[in-house]
């Protein structure tokens, strides 16, 4: 005797939400359906706002829900929007990219982006379910399902080095795939129950993201996430070898390793000094300096507050052409 509503885009939306419909109709709940526009530059308090108008001219109340049906973008706004409509109301993850499955549908973060300042406006609040159904892999193109890789990889270098060097035995094995997201979700799970508002070791799940997410913003989005988490955790691993943390051969392993899931591992069309001074403005800078996540080696990560300017500049050196 609920209501719930199915958030989607409009590129998911027209291959699964009526299907979806169909299935929670059964629960005997009124479901509806509200659709925005696909992509990143939606990911903002505009449609957040729209999103409230549908639900208040549709009387949803606390006890209502809203299911987020699509990517990362669909999953971080219905959830931002689940966590400040009325103050807070239940809602669930149905993700339907790689990169979603592995990382953004799990964890409790929401936000939006703000004036193309990536994530700047969130909260954290964990869905009731997170359901994943790997069939929804096979609409993707191979270029954004491969971006998925990105974050599963990022699981393995931070946490876990068996399962980083399995990662590294098994690309391009379809068969493998179902282990990959299980084994990359099962470490963001231990990393999230042990903080889940960031306040210490979460902050390891940022790897790649300090300079990554500049990128992201510098690129106008042309990349994608994963994309850009690879090409700053590159510029992270040449941080880490420089400091004598991880070999030259554990950095030409890993960027092997990037080239075999398909990644490009360098850009072009930014500058390095623009890439630093974005980076300045990300939600990571902690009493005005950058948190900066670091190898101390294969599997195991650690915060840095010290990398310095000139540090960052070197090791984009070969990322930004």
């Amino acid at each position: 005797g609920r209501k719930i509503c199915i958030v989607t885009d409009s590129n998911v939306g027209p291959l699964y939400a009526k299907a979806v419909q169909e299935v929670l109709e059964t629960t005997g709940n009124q479901i509806f359906v509200y659709t925005f526009a696909a992509g990143e530059e939606s990911k903002n308090l505009n449609t957040v706002q729209d999103l409230y108008e549908f639900l208040i001219e549709n009387h949803f109340d606390r006890k209502d829900m809203l299911a987020a049906l699509g990517g990362g973008v669909v999953g971080d706004l219905t959830g931002f929007t689940a966590a400040t409509y009325l103050r807070g109301i239940s809602f669930i993850q149905i993700p339907t990219s790689l990169l979603a499955q592995v990382d953004s549908s799990i964890g409790g973060k929401t936000g939006v982006d703000f004036r193309a300042y990536k994530n700047m406006v969130g909260a954290f609040h964990q869905p009731k379910l997170v359901y994943m159904n790997m069939s929804t892999l096979l609409s993707l193109d191979t270029r954004l399902f491969n971006s998925g890789f990105g974050e599963i990889i990022k699981h393995g270098l931070i946490k876990d080095a068996a399962y980083y060097r399995w990662l590294q035995n098994n690309a391009a094995k379809s068969q493998a795939l179902e282990q990959m997201i299980a084994g990359s979700c099962n470490i963001k799970r231990e990393v999230v129950e042990l903080d889940p508002t960031e306040q210490g070791d979460r902050a390891l799940l940022n790897f790649g993201h300090t300079l990554g997410h500049a990128i992201e913003k510098l690129m106008n989005f042309q990349l994608y996430h994963g994309e850009c988490v690879v090409l700053g955790m590159i510029a992270a691993l040449n941080i880490s070898v420089t400091r004598g943390h991880i070999t030259q051969a554990e950095y030409d392993d890993a960027i092997q390793m990037f080239k075999d899931y398909a990644f490009p591992t360098n850009v072009t069309g930014i500058s390095i000094d623009d890439v630093i001074r974005v980076s300045k403005s990300d939600k990571k800078m902690e009493a005005n300096q950058i948190k900066f996540i670091l190898l101390k080696q294969i599997g195991n990560a650690y915060i840095d507050r010290t990398v310095t300017d000139d540090e960052m500049k070197r090791s984009l050196t070969d990322i930004i052409r």
